[in-house]
């Protein structure tokens, strides 16, 4: 694809998307059948993209996973233009959505990673990469040795899942790998994986994410929109919108710089720099208790036996205490984790409020991705206490 294919695209009048939760509800439709032409015509594979936003890795992929990766058909991964690695922790017999599943790679690897009992179900509004993605349900059920299909591919919109019969309450995770930034209306879709979520359940994401808000005229070139870039959300703007529809405060778990790969359109970005990071966010229930304390890692979760990185700030190991901020106290308690830890309020036994000092943390992509440009050892986490007592 050639840039001289966005004079083919006809551009988006996004004037009345400046306020970071507007709804946009009267482009949408224009931007919707832009962004299917984009993926569905004019993008054959991942070498045709201008710029790594959609193939950006988030970290080293551990080897269950690239396991489960290898049994994708490769037409289906042929055509994968995820930003990062959506793959949460403690998957088995979970009920995971996911949104903008184009051609199913992530959905594959996760029907392997939920088991039989599990199920994945995929969304996507292109027709092209929906029609793949369907086409291989047989192929991977008996690569898997499933006896009855555990995915399902649903042709529809992400801001309007209900629609396409996705029930409130009715998912343990949703998933979005480097597709909300197409979308004109992202506050609709975050409270449309709120609505769909169990109460303790999870999105968990990768996005891309400006440094400031992105410009009108930016907006309007669809090469950029098409590319994941122009289409970015500022990243304190996710911070407002999860706060307003009622999720627990974004936890940052990976982010790095993008890239251009063509002169003419890193000359018009100009000095806006774009990342792309994955957040969590959590669907707390309301009487979920907030408690500053330590928690104590029992291991054993698939692929983190001895030690999980739960999100940039904290990495727990297994048999030492943690000190958690009130807002992760909840998430770990009220969430599919709550039997893979303990918990011990501050002032119960050894642990008390002098005993390890608060860190830093961090919220901001942009600050953790020039961090881990200058500093790639590993950070040094706030774990000081152990089952023996404090350090």
């Amino acid at each position: 694809m050639h840039y001289g294919m966005r004079k083919l695209l006809p551009s988006v009048d996004m004037s009345q998307c400046r306020s970071p939760t507007s709804s946009c509800c009267s482009q949408g439709p224009k931007t919707h059948e832009d962004v299917k032409e984009y993926y569905g015509k004019y993008l054959k594979n991942s070498k045709d993209l201008k710029t790594n936003a959609c193939v950006t890795p988030s970290r080293p992929i551990p080897k269950f996973i690239r396991d489960a990766l290898t049994e994708v058909h490769e037409e289906v991964s042929s055509r994968y233009y995820g930003c990062g690695l959506v793959v949460p922790e403690c998957l088995e017999n979970c009920r995971i959505l996911d949104l903008g599943s184009g051609s199913g790679r992530d959905c594959y690897m996760l029907s392997k990673l939920v088991g039989p009992k599990g199920h994945v179900t995929g969304v996507d509004m292109t027709d092209e990469q929906v029609e793949i993605s369907k086409k291989y349900i047989d192929y991977h059920m008996k690569k898997f040795a499933y006896h009855e299909p555990n995915i399902d591919f649903v042709n529809g919109y992400i801001e309007d899942l209900k629609a396409v019969g996705i029930n409130d309450e009715s998912y343990d995770i949703v998933i979005s790998n480097c597709v909300i930034n197409l979308s004109p209306d992202k506050k609709a879709v975050l409270r449309e994986a709120y609505r769909v979520l169990k109460d303790g359940g999870e999105m968990y994401f990768s996005d891309v994410y400006s440094n400031k808000p992105v410009p009108e005229e930016l907006k309007q070139n669809k090469v950029l929109w098409g590319e994941c870039i122009s289409g970015a959300l500022a990243w304190k703007d996710l911070y407002l919108i999860a706060e307003e529809i009622g999720f627990s405060p974004p936890r940052l778990v990976t982010s790095s710089y993008i890239t251009v790969n063509n002169k003419e359109l890193e000359d018009i970005i100009g000095d806006l720099k774009f990342v792309s990071a994955t957040f969590r966010l959590f669907k707390l229930p309301q009487n979920s208790g907030k408690e500053k304390g330590m928690v104590i890692y029992n291991g054993g979760i698939t692929g983190c036996e001895n030690d999980i990185q739960f999100e940039t700030n904290f990495t727990f190991k297994e048999g030492e205490a943690t000190l958690v901020d009130e807002d992760l106290w909840s998430i770990l308690k009220s969430s599919r984790f709550s039997d893979d830890f303990l918990f011990k309020p501050l002032g119960m036994g050894n642990f008390s409020a002098q005993c390890c000092s608060e860190k830093e943390i961090i919220k901001d992509p942009f600050q953790l991705a020039e961090n881990q440009n200058k500093q790639p050892s590993p950070p040094s986490y706030n774990t000081c206490c152990g089952p023996k007592g404090c350090c």
